[in-house]
């Protein structure tokens, strides 16, 4: 199975979200996605609310990795968006109102993407989302479960890994 993987380092100036935005967009066009504006798109969205998460919420540096399996140019595959950041606090999930400027980051990438999670990792964490290209573009986003939610759960939940990984996915029912 075909590969390819970048990263960034992304520093705490909220003027980087838009850097990893440009960067995203022109690694994804180096590795052939290009021509898929929709797709492109929506992984660029995921990028930006998973960056702006890290440069934010935590006010410290991050490292935002694309990585694209499979063959996600001649429509199937994979790509898998990752920030690893310090900060050992975990992402919240939260409902903003109508008239809130912020708070809709992680709502949008659990609507968007097909599988999100996050886990522990030494002092800090990583956050992921993916998308498959054999599904559409992710808009029936299947969401996850924040470790930090109660536990009110809908029952198709499925926890991936053993109880230190904290990655969440659900089920697809279509």
């Amino acid at each position: 199975m075909q590969m390819l993987q970048a990263q960034l380092e992304v520093g705490t100036d909220p003027r980087e979200v838009g850097k990893a935005r440009e960067w995203a967009r022109s690694r994804l066009a180096g590795f052939g996605v290009g021509a898929d504006e929709s797709l492109v798109e929506t992984l660029v969205l995921l990028v930006s609310e998973l960056v702006t998460n890290a440069v934010v919420h935590t006010g410290r540096p991050a490292l935002l990795r694309i990585v694209l399996s499979g063959c996600l140019v001649a429509g199937g595959g994979t790509a898998r968006i990752e920030v690893v950041d310090t900060s050992s606090r975990p992402p919240r999930r939260r409902r903003a109102e109508e008239e809130e400027t912020s708070g809709r980051g992680l709502e949008l990438v659990c609507g968007l993407a097909d599988r999100w999670g996050w886990r522990q990792e030494g002092a800090g964490k990583r956050i992921w989302c993916e998308l498959d290209r054999g599904h559409g573009t992710g808009t029936a986003g299947t969401g996850a479960v924040d470790a930090g939610d109660t536990g009110r759960a809908a029952p198709a939940e499925t926890l991936l890994g053993d109880a230190h990984d904290r990655e969440r996915t659900r089920a697809v029912r279509t």
